[in-house]
């Protein structure tokens, strides 16, 4: 007899998903087998997901209705309305079992715990989750290392070894592994930390911030200095002017979006279990704060599927939290952890971490601008909701199964709940709260999770969902995605075509108008349509800051968002927003300005005129590339890139030397193709021409894309490089030569990995709205 394949059951009807979607479960999120080749469907995924999920039921609660629930689970994610995090997605049901998308790790300042951190965080890596760690702690460089005699190399020497073990490891062959590295202000390295990711190719499976601490922000204010403090005596070492060094961190962000910041003691006020210890890191995006071991699942409702009729349902809202929150603790509940330190830590305190999408499609739909009042309005009453039906759902748990096992000594128990107080401005039709209430029923009952909401990065689960990223304003109304075989179509935000049609106004024509700036900055449409329909770039910085923190109000962890600056933006600028986050009561900043790490300026060190300047009679002339031969002779080499595909990288020679290098990307047609020859041709013209095949490596060396590879022993970080080193392999070969150093400023790609199209980044995350290719989430 045939088993039975429970996606037949009546009760899982079939999902709402688009062809893109499904394209994106079918490369990310199914089940394959040892071909690559799925071996389920998205019914079936969510199938598997719900049923895993629901089964915890059995043991929690003795629930004779685990069918039932299962049931609602299904249908609370087939209908798109909250989807969990990646981890969840791709392993309920599955041998690996992780399911948790959130890990901090501690790192205190011994060889054993450094090295112990960088094994934990490769099994991490390797079940789908990403790690936090404060380097804090760790002796700053030139200290004494008393059990050697030796000198001390400090954090960030350490950080390097954790960025090269991730950048050999896949978690499960669909997710890159990401990291988060904290250091304190009054850390002794800080200058160097802030400085860290300057360099090309340093650090580039880290994201940095910088903990700044009141006292910081004090001596800002005052314009005076502050102390620097040895982590390993505790003496001060040391006084820098606060001022100074953030305006070195300022020009950092404003170089290339890093450092961010946390902000530190703002993170503990808000930290319900002081008893258990200090926050000290959060995750890869900054959203979840976690003592050391703890870890954290997240899911995010879809508020675009809130709206009814022009206004929000709350009743709907109501009910998808409660489901959201039970399924989430559930997930706590059957979780394999990939470390006993990890499972004890993260069930005493059973934290997770509901969020939301489509924040900027609700707006949309009620006709309310991003940047305005009612805007800010709306944030500060959709998360109040969110955040006091969480702890009602949380608080209800607890009387059935049981409060978090270190609810005795938190500060529930003193009638604290985690969120702030004030006359804010809220949706006219927004429910009332009775907060006190709520706080002495958790006093009096528990609650069974120690926090209940956090606005992480859901670039993928989005791009599901069909909806908008978290709580950031849409990036374009319209853009050209990119298929197979160079064919393009215009696709365009769903609210806003169905806005423009019902008007009687949409037209491809006017699509692809709207499409080539991705905005109606240049497109002649009614003054309502334009007040409304907004996009990232036409937000002042203040109101991007200002909408985080009306989300920050209710949300008791932290806001993964990203404050865009256009690309004139100034220094001060960007100084400005970092005071007016502070001020606000944000619990961290995450800066971007357009275009900031789109070009790469080679620096070179100081050197004689010899080695870097040709003689002034040479350089007057205009070069002319000596005429192909009719005969060259050569060789191909094949190298494999992290994109999954091969580079045919053919050197050819003539009498004089090398004269020209043809590169062929695999089957691949399109952009890269033409790019790759592209290259080719610009480096043969280069060799004919004169240019000394060494300067060519060096430009090529050291480009990067978001997915590097291992060949012949070494990482290739794009088909740049690779065409570089494969140049330089055939040098040394044929009698190479010593090269000098190079390095670039920058460190990004603006290409898609998977499909070429043009990233974004947004909630500190680089996020493809065409193919939903993201590197965090």
């Amino acid at each position: 007899m045939m088993e039975r394949n429970p996606a037949d059951d009546a009760r899982f009807p079939e999902p709402r998903l688009t062809e893109n979607s499904v394209q994106l479960l079918q490369r990310r999120y199914l089940r394959k087998n040892g071909s690559g080749l799925p071996v389920e469907s998205p019914k079936e995924m969510f199938v598997r997901v719900a049923e895993t999920v629901a089964a915890a039921d059995r043991d929690l609660e003795l629930s004779p209705s685990v069918e039932a629930v299962a049931a609602d689970f299904y249908g609370v994610m087939a209908d798109l309305d909250f989807l969990p995090n990646s981890p969840t997605i791709m392993n309920a049901g599955t041998d690996i079992g992780q399911l948790s998308a959130c890990f901090v790790l501690p790192v205190e300042d011994d060889m054993r715990s450094i090295f112990e951190a960088v094994r934990s965080t490769a099994l991490i890596h390797q079940s789908g989750g990403g790690t936090g760690f404060s380097f804090s702690r760790l002796r700053p460089s030139g200290d004494m290392v008393r059990s050697t005699g030796g000198i001390a190399s400090g954090p960030i020497s350490f950080m390097k070894v954790f960025d090269a073990a991730t950048d050999v490891i896949k978690q499960g062959g669909k997710r890159r592994g990401a990291n988060m590295g904290v250091l304190r202000v009054d850390h002794p390295d800080i200058l160097e930390f802030i400085d860290c990711k300057s360099q090309e190719g340093v650090l580039s499976n880290f994201n940095i911030s910088v903990a700044v601490t009141d006292a910081f922000m004090d001596a800002v204010e005052a314009g005076g200095d502050y102390s620097l403090v040895n982590p390993r005596t505790g003496e001060v070492v040391g006084q820098l002017n606060a001022r100074e060094v953030l305006t070195r961190i300022v020009e950092a962000a404003w170089r290339n979006g890093e450092p961010g910041i946390i902000f530190l003691d703002r993170m503990n006020r808000f930290n319900p279990t002081p008893h258990l210890g200090d926050y000290e890191s959060t995750n890869p995006c900054g959203e979840q704060v976690l003592l050391p071991n703890e870890s954290c699942n997240l899911g995010s409702i879809n508020l675009s599927n809130m709206v009814h009729g022009g206004r929000l349902d709350w009743d709907k809202l109501r009910e998808t939290i409660f489901l959201a929150v039970h399924f989430l603790d559930n997930v706590i509940s059957i979780n394999r952890f990939p470390l006993p330190e990890i499972a004890d830590a993260t069930l005493k305190t059973r934290k997770i971490g509901l969020g939301v999408m489509g924040f900027a499609d609700m707006l949309f739909q009620l006709g309310l601008r991003y940047d305005s009042p009612a805007g800010e309005a709306a944030a500060t009453s959709v998360m109040e909701a969110v955040s006091y039906w969480s702890k009602e759902a949380s608080a209800e748990l607890a009387e059935r199964r049981g409060a978090f096992p270190a609810f005795r000594g938190s500060r529930y128990e003193e009638g604290y709940l985690p969120v702030s107080t004030g006359n804010f401005g809220r949706m006219p039709d927004a429910p009332p709260f009775d907060w006190q209430g709520l706080a002495q029923r958790v006093a009096h009952h528990g609650i069974r999770n120690a926090t209940t909401v956090t606005i992480a990065p859901t670039g993928s689960i989005s791009f599901v969902a069909g909806c908008s990223s978290g709580i950031e304003p849409v990036f374009a109304l319209a853009f050209t995605r990119h298929v197979l075989d160079d064919q393009e179509f215009v696709e365009v935000n769903p609210t806003f075509e169905r806005v423009l049609r019902e008007r009687g106004i949409y037209s491809d024509d006017l699509a692809q108008k709207v499409a080539a700036s991705g905005s109606l900055s240049d497109v002649e449409v009614s003054e309502d349509l334009a007040n409304v329909f907004v996009t990232a770039h036409d937000i002042s910085p203040e109101w991007h800051v200002r909408l985080q923190a009306a989300v920050q109000r209710f949300t008791d962890n932290a806001v993964s968002k990203t404050i865009n600056f256009p690309n004139a933006a100034t220094m001060e600028d960007v100084a400005t927003a970092y005071r007016l986050a502070y001020s606000s009561g944000c619990k961290g900043i995450t800066v971007y300005r357009d275009g900031s790490r789109q070009s790469q300026v080679l620096t070179r060190g100081t050197s004689s005129a010899s080695e870097t300047s040709a003689p002034a009679a040479e350089t007057d002339q205009l070069r002319a590339p000596r005429p192909r031969p009719v005969t060259t002779h050569g060789i191909t080499e094949r190298v494999p890139l992290g994109c999954g595909r091969k580079a045919y990288i053919t050197i050819n020679e003539d009498e004089f030397g090398l004269c020209e290098v043809f590169v062929q990307m695999g089957k691949s047609g399109g952009c890269t193709a033409s790019q790759s020859e592209a290259i080719g041709r610009l480096i043969s013209l280069a060799l004919r021409s004169g240019i000394e095949v060494t300067e060519v490596i060096k430009e090529l060396k050291g480009i990067r894309c978001p997915s590097p590879a291992w060949h012949n022993g070494s990482v290739t970080l794009s088909c740049a490089d690779a065409i570089g080193k494969a140049i330089e392999r055939h040098l040394d070969v044929n009698g190479g030569q010593e090269l000098k150093k190079v390095t670039y400023t920058m460190d990004f790609s603006p290409e898609c990995p998977e499909c070429g199209s043009i990233v974004q980044f947004k909630e500190g995350c680089v996020v493809c709205p065409s193919c939903g290719f993201s590197q965090c989430s």
